[in-house]
Parts: C-alpha cells; sequence; structure tokens
C-alpha cells in the first residue's frame, strides 16, 4: 500500500462522510425536535437526485440543477410534513415507521412511473470534470467540490444553528418542545422550517452525489441505513454529532472496501478477498455502532442540556 492510495482513499472517505453528513443533519433535528421517525428521509433525496439530473439534461447548467435539487427537496420534505408528518406527531413510533414506510414504496413507484425503472444518468460538469493537484496527488476535482460542498453546508448548519435566533429556538425545541410552544413560539412553523432545512439538505446530497452514481428508484434507502447509524453514533438531536460521526462513518466505510481485501488476500484467495471485503466493511461500521451503544447509550456527542 503506497502512502498516496492511503491519501486518496482519506480523501474517499471525507467525501462519504460529507455526503452522509448532508442526510443526518436535517433527520437528527427532525428526531429530535420532534420525536418523529421519518424513514422517507432517503426519498428526498431520491427525488432531489431526479430533480438535478433532469433539469440538468434539459438546460446543461449545474447551477439551474443544483437549485432543483435543493429547492425541490425542500419544497418536498415541506408537503410531506404538511400532508403527512404533521398529523402523527402525538402518534407513537410505530405508527410513524409505517407511515413513512409507506412514502418510501410511494415515491420509489413513483419515480419509476416518471422516470422509469433504468437509471438515470448525470454527466460531471465540464468546469469540474479534471483533476487537482493535492500535496503531490491528483484528486478529481468533482469528488474534491463534493467535499467543499458538504463542508459548506456544515459551517452554514452551523452558524444557523449556533448564531442566530431560529437555530436557538431549534435547539431549545429539540430540548423541551413543550416549554417552546408554550412561551409563543409557533411551534407547527418551526416543525415545518426543520423538515423544510432537511430536505434541502437531502437535495443538496443528491445533486453532488448524482454525478458519481446512477440515479434509479430505491437509491435512498441503502444511504439511509448508513445516515442512521450516524444519528446514534452523533447522538440523537446533535449536528455536531451528526458532522463528527459522519466522517467517521465515511472513513471507516472507505477503508474497510479499499484495504481490507489488500488484507484478506494474506490469507485466502483473492476472489474471495474480494467479496468478503466489502461485506466485512459493512460489517465494520455496525460493529462500531454496537460498542458505542454500549458504551454509550447517549452517543458520542450528545446534546447539552443547559
Amino acid at each position: 500500500m503506497t502512502s498516496s492510495l492511503f491519501f486518496i482513499q482519506l480523501l474517499n472517505g471525507l467525501q462519504l462522510g460529507v455526503l452522509l453528513f448532508m442526510l443526518s443533519a436535517g433527520l437528527t433535528l427532525v428526531f429530535g425536535i420532534m420525536s418523529f421517525v421519518n424513514l422517507a428521509h432517503g426519498c428526498l433525496y431520491m427525488m432531489g437526485a431526479y430533480f438535478a439530473a433532469t433539469v440538468y439534461a434539459a438546460t446543461d447548467s449545474f447551477v439551474a440543477a443544483g437549485l432543483a435539487a435543493v429547492g425541490g427537496g425542500g419544497l418536498l420534505a415541506a408537503l410531506v410534513e404538511w400532508v403527512v408528518a404533521r398529523r402523527l406527531y402525538a402518534r407513537d413510533h410505530l405508527d410513524q415507521v409505517l407511515a413513512t414506510f409507506g412514502l418510501i414504496l410511494f415515491f420509489n413507484e413513483l419515480a419509476r412511473w416518471v422516470w422509469g425503472a433504468s437509471p438515470f444518468y448525470m454527466n460531471v460538469p465540464p468546469a469540474l470534470s479534471g483533476t487537482l493537484n493535492i500535496l503531490g496527488v491528483m484528486y478529481p476535482m468533482y469528488r474534491f467540490a463534493i467535499i467543499s460542498a458538504g463542508l459548506i453546508a456544515a459551517l452554514g448548519c452551523y452558524l444557523l444553528i449556533a448564531k442566530t435566533r431560529v437555530g436557538m429556538l431549534i435547539r431549545a425545541g429539540s430540548l423541551n418542545p413543550t416549554m417552546v410552544a408554550a412561551l409563543g413560539v409557533n411551534i407547527r412553523l418551526l416543525n415545518a422550517l426543520v423538515f423544510s432545512l432537511g430536505g434541502a439538505l437531502a437535495g443538496l446530497a443528491g445533486l453532488m452525489s448524482s454525478p458519481i452514481l446512477s440515479v434509479q428508484p430505491g437509491m435512498g434507502e441503502p444511504i439511509l441505513i448508513l445516515v442512521m447509524i450516524v444519528i446514534v453514533i452523533g447522538g440523537i438531536g446533535s449536528v455536531q454529532g451528526a458532522f463528527y460521526a459522519a466522517l467517521m462513518v465515511g472513513l471507516i466505510d472507505t477503508a474497510g472496501r479499499a484495504f481490507l481485501p489488500m488484507l484478506l488476500r494474506e490469507f485466502i484467495d483473492r476472489s474471495t478477498a474480494q467479496a468478503a471485503g466489502p461485506a466485512i466493511a459493512s460489517m465494520l461500521t455496525c460493529i462500531f455502532m454496537a460498542t458505542v451503544l454500549a458504551l454509550r447509550p447517549q452517543g458520542l456527542f450528545p446534546v447539552k442540556n443547559k
């Protein structure tokens, strides 16, 4: 294993981590503030990817695709909150799980009906199609753009949550929503805002992943599993925890997929090692989550009660 390969995989892990953060930040706030289990959050990511790919194919403009993905994701999330979620806040988690699972089926069939069952592809924008020299290592410019977009989104979330009045209300709502409502805050509007913010971030993740992944029905479910792991590790309701945990999970998953097959080839045949490596890498994130739950059930970076 060369140092350049290690550095490239480190960047790939960072890239996966920031994508997971874009998805987990909004979802952890929805769960933390409203105690609402939204299994359909991955569908917002999928629909954002479809919006971006469709607009880019029609306009050849990555900016227009970004506006469609982020704006469409936010508006779709607001619609889901208005039509479905707000009727389930007072219900138990089982009802929420069943309802949002139904939304998964609905959005997957909607995508299949509108765009077809075949994968939909979006090209890398010409301006981001080259490579960058990072510390002597050539790295795809678009993948570096994903990292940059994720870090900018993380900074924006920090400024919103920590430095604005809206963020103060969001933090207060995650700790004691009943008291926030009693103080005269429009809790319905706050819930809709948090839902829309999560949808916009999911749409941004869909936009950034479209040129490197095939856009297809059901693409939101596999990544939703990793997002749930991130939320558990970071601490429910903690955006800071979601950020750090997303980076950890991204690095563990990427490093496992890249280096475990190489390690296993020292003990078993090549084909078996190539098949077993990714499977064990997927298990590592679950083992990490189980370890965190056993030692620190509230997560590594829980919301502080201040």
